[in-house]
């Protein structure tokens, strides 16, 4: 679709509010939706505690674990924590 048909929907005369109404609603869809996302998969290992997160990770958006209190095998996220912990942690980190 381009400009001037927008324009006519819209019932615009002045073509520069157009581009600006059209080059605002790109941004405001920018902001809602998350670009560049990218999967990463990494095996947990029994007794590690920290694990090297990739270079590149900006953000990260969700952390999700198999058999996470449930029992049918499914992936659920695991809550982010805002608070301290109640619990010191047992290495002083």
């Amino acid at each position: 679709m381009k400009i001037d048909e927008i324009m006519e929907r819209c019932a615009l005369k002045h073509t520069g509010r157009g581009i600006a109404y059209i080059k605002d609603a790109l941004n405001e869809m920018n902001y809602l939706s998350e670009t560049h996302v990218k999967t990463a998969r990494m095996d947990i290992k029994s007794g590690k505690r920290f694990y090297e997160l990739p270079n590149e990770a900006v953000k990260i958006t969700d952390i999700r674990c198999k058999n996470h209190n449930n029992a049918d095998n499914s992936y659920q996220s695991i809550p982010r924590s805002i608070y301290k912990p109640e619990t010191e942690d047992s290495d002083g980190i």
